[in-house]
Formats: structure tokens, C-alpha cells, sequence
């Protein structure tokens, strides 16, 4: 292994990988030095890809376990076995994190294990995992380190009674009342796992709605969803103390605007309150790279920060803490430094919550557009309309598409159902290259079919759909 390198990144996640591939097939020669043993980041050890293993093996449970009586299907007493399905779920993980060491292998990519600091300009030193410091030369420096669990006060995450979405991902048993503190992405997706497998949910939210940062209309679309499969919510509120014993936990809740506080008896507390960037250790403060007050590496256009040859990705910088959106960066930083044109459109990221039904959104909300003064349209399609979802019994939601006024151009799309997370991408790409709801609305689209509902809204954008 070399020790001279024209590119050096700092964590194996989604965008320090794929930016060391993307890097080494443009002809750079590139190491890549990942601190946990395996690469693919948190998103794929112990985040995106292990919870949707969880979250699909749940949903065929839920639907064994009485949801398919009604297509005429008789199953039986169903059980769970939970050592099994969480093998499954490390399996996947595994063979996806030894696909990528083939891809390094495949493209050339030197993987250096251990933890990475950077040691002046154009030096990295590494501590490796088998011991003893391996100093690498570069002509180039990416931080990729990604994010860690953000926290509250006073409340210690023991991954055992007080998880993080990392306990929450290997809990020995279904807890028999999980409180989910936080009602974001992370606290629903894993709150939606246990309560199909028999827990009792209780999701304890500052805000008034939960999923604030989304289109109010699907926020309360969603909680309305969510209550009718047994969540409980508890809006404009607070954890202040969460005491355990050897047996369950207390938690003492109180209102966000400040008045009486009760208790809640759970087996299991989820803490899902966001997440931070990792800068830790990185030796940033010492070569001089200027930090945000958020925390973030400071980044120009181009990703690079204040210090010449050092850049950043993905979640230690400004933007969505999503892997997709690393995933772009690392491309576009590895074309830049190659002397290409890289770049990432911020108004074409989605987001998706893959509970069932899914929600997904990408671009502008109704409310940014109102605070922002633009003009625009809404397009709205239920898919109580749309035959496939009739035909599933999957009627639950909409498709919401916003278009602006002055040009039909789409700046937004919001969706809600079952399989929102896949159709999410026509529209992206439609704000991608710059299209108009009519653009979409005059794209055939293949009957009978979910995404037909995604025609029907950029139709209604229109003012004429023909199925409503």
C-alpha cells in the first residue's frame, strides 16, 4: 500500500465511498480510511439499510398476522420469531458491506482501517485498528465522516432500556410499551417495527405535528394514518427525565410552553431527536478549517473549506442529513478535483419515511412557497381514485404536485402511499431538468398503476384531471 496518494478520504459512508470509486475511476489514485471495520457508514450498518430490513420483515408480519383476510387469504396463529429476523436483517448488512470492499477492490481504492486525522495539509494520519499509525501523503483530503445521535440533557442512552436508532435496531425483545421521543424520520420508521411486532407506541414530540419540517397537509395526513394503527401522540411536549430501574423505565413528560408534568411507564425509550455532525478527533481546529455554528464543516461551492486541498461531504455539511444526498456530493466532489464540472441540485434531493403507507416529498412545501412569495398551483390526486391502489387495498393518501403559476414549471411534490418512495423519483427528475406539470401530465403512464396517480396531480395542476 502506498503512502502517496491524490485523493484521501475520511470515512467509508455513502458519499466517502462512492467518492473514492468515482475518484479512482476518473484515475486518481485513492485511499479510503474507515474507523468501524466495515464500510458502507452508518446508513448501512446501522441505519437506512438494517431498518428497512426490519420495516419490510414487520409489514409481512402485519399482514400475516390478520391483514390478508381480506383478499380471502386464511393464515392462522402467527408468531415472530425475533433471533431469525434479525438475522436476516445482519445478513443483508453483511453482504452489502462485503460488496463494497469488492467494489474498492474492483476500482483500485486502497481501505485503510482505523481512525483518520488530519495532520497539516496534505497529511493524514491514521490509527489503525490492528495498531500502530500509518502516515498517508495527499494531494487532496475529503471529510466524509457522517453524523452521530444528537441527545437531550440529563438522559443517558444505555442501548439497552434508553436506546438510540442503533439499540432500537437490535432490541432482544418486543417491548411491550416503547416511548419514541421525537416524532421524526428515525423515531417512526422504528416505532412502526415494534408496534407491528406488538409493542405499544407512544411518540412524545416538541412541535405541534409530527414531521415538522414536511408539508403540513401530509404531516396531518400521516398522524391521522399512524393513530388509526395504534400510535399514540403527545404534541407540543417534552422528555425533562427519564429514570430506569432493572425493569422498565420511567419518563417524565411535560408541556413544550411549560405547566404539569406526568410519568409514563415504558420496557424500552427511543431517543430520536436528529443527529450531529461527527467532527471529533478529526484534527480540524488544528489545520485551520473553518467550522460553522452548527457545528458543520464550512465548505465553498466546489466543497472545499478555508484550507486549500481539504473538502467536505455529506452529513458534516450544510443540507440534508441523507445518504442519496452524500451519495451525489462524493460524485461531485471526486469530478472536481478531477478538473470536472461536478454539482448537486438541493432542489431536487427527496426524502422518504418508509412506514406504510410511505411518505415522500421533494422540492419546495406549500409553506415555503407562501413565505417565499411564489405563486403556484396545486395539483392534488387521492389514491382512493387510483385502480392498482383499489385493487391492493392500499388507498390510503395522495399525490400533491406544486407547480408555479408564471411558467407550470413543477418546484415541488409531496406524497403519501403505499409505494411513495418509488414514484418520488419521476418527479425529482422532472425538477431535475426543469419540466412542467404539464410535462407530466402528457407522459403516458402505464395502466393500472400507482404512478398513474402522479399523472392525474400534475393533470389537476392543470385544473383537469380526468379520474376525479
Amino acid at each position: 500500500m502506498s503512502d502517496n496518494y491524490d485523493v484521501v478520504i475520511i470515512g467509508g459512508g455513502p458519499g466517502g465511498y462512492v467518492a473514492a470509486i468515482r475518484a479512482a475511476q476518473l484515475g486518481l489514485k485513492v485511499a479510503c480510511v474507515e474507523m468501524r471495520g466495515s464500510l458502507g457508514g452508518t446508513c448501512l450498518n446501522v441505519g437506512c439499510i438494517p431498518s428497512k430490513a426490519l420495516l419490510h420483515a414487520s409489514e409481512l408480519f402485519d399482514e400475516a398476522n390478520g391483514g390478508l383476510e381480506k383478499y380471502g387469504i386464511k393464515t392462522g396463529k402467527v408468531s415472530v420469531d425475533l433471533k431469525k429476523m434479525m438475522n436476516h436483517k445482519d445478513g443483508v448488512v453483511t453482504d452489502l458491506t462485503n460488496g463494497i470492499e469488492f467494489l474498492f477492490k474492483k476500482n483500485k481504492v486502497d481501505y485503510v482501517k482505523g481512525r483518520g486525522k488530519v495532520a497539516g495539509q496534505g497529511k493524514v494520519d491514521v490509527e489503525l485498528n490492528d495498531g500502530g499509525v500509518q502516515s498517508i501523503n495527499a494531494k487532496n483530503i475529503v471529510i466524509a465522516t457522517g453524523s452521530d445521535v444528537a441527545n437531550l440533557p440529563g438522559i443517558k442512552i444505555d442501548e439497552k432500556m434508553v436506546v438510540s436508532s442503533t439499540g432500537a435496531l437490535s432490541l432482544p425483545k418486543v417491548p411491550k410499551h416503547l416511548v419514541v421521543i421525537g416524532g421524526g424520520v428515525i423515531g417512526l420508521e422504528l416505532g412502526s417495527v415494534w408496534k407491528r411486532l406488538g409493542a405499544e407506541v407512544t411518540v412524545v414530540e416538541f412541535m405541534d405535528r409530527i414531521t415538522p419540517e414536511m408539508d403540513g397537509e401530509v404531516s396531518k395526513t400521516f398522524a391521522r394514518i399512524l393513530k388509526k394503527q395504534g400510535f399514540k401522540f403527545k404534541l407540543k411536549s417534552k422528555v425533562t427525565a427519564v429514570k430506569t430501574t432493572k425493569t422498565g423505565a420511567t419518563v417524565t413528560i411535560e408541556p413544550a410552553a411549560g405547566g404539569d408534568a406526568e410519568t409514563v411507564k415504558a420496557d424500552a425509550v427511543l431517543v430520536s431527536v436528529g443527529r450531529r455532525p461527527y467532527t471529533d478527533g478529526l484534527g480540524l481546529d488544528e489545520a485551520g478549517v473553518k467550522m460553522t455554528d452548527r457545528g458543520q464543516v464550512d465548505i465553498n461551492d466546489h466543497f472545499e473549506t478555508n484550507v486549500s486541498g481539504i473538502y467536505a461531504i455529506g452529513d458534516v455539511v450544510r443540507g440534508a442529513m441523507l445518504a442519496h444526498k452524500a451519495e451525489d456530493e462524493g460524485i461531485a466532489v471526486a469530478e472536481i478535483i478531477a478538473g470536472y464540472a461536478g454539482h448537486v441540485n438541493y432542489d431536487a434531493i427527496p426524502g422518504v419515511i418508509y412506514t406504510m403507507p410511505e411518505v415522500a416529498s421533494v422540492g419546495k412545501t406549500e409553506e415555503q412557497l407562501k413565505e417565499e412569495g411564489i405563486a403556484y398551483n396545486v395539483g392534488k390526486f387521492p389514491f382512493t381514485a387510483n385502480s392498482r391502489a383499489k385493487a391492493n387495498s392500499q388507498t390510503d393518501g395522495f399525490v400533491k404536485i406544486l407547480s408555479s403559476q408564471d411558467t407550470d414549471k413543477v418546484v415541488g411534490a409531496h406524497i403519501i402511499g403505499a409505494d411513495a418512495g418509488n414514484m418520488i423519483a419521476e418527479v425529482t427528475l422532472a425538477i431535475e431538468k426543469g419540466l412542467t406539470a404539464e410535462d407530466i401530465a402528457y407522459t403516458c403512464h402505464a395502466h393500472p398503476t400507482e404512478p398513474e396517480a402522479v399523472k392525474e396531480a400534475a393533470m389537476a395542476a392543470g385544473g383537469s384531471p380526468i379520474h376525479m
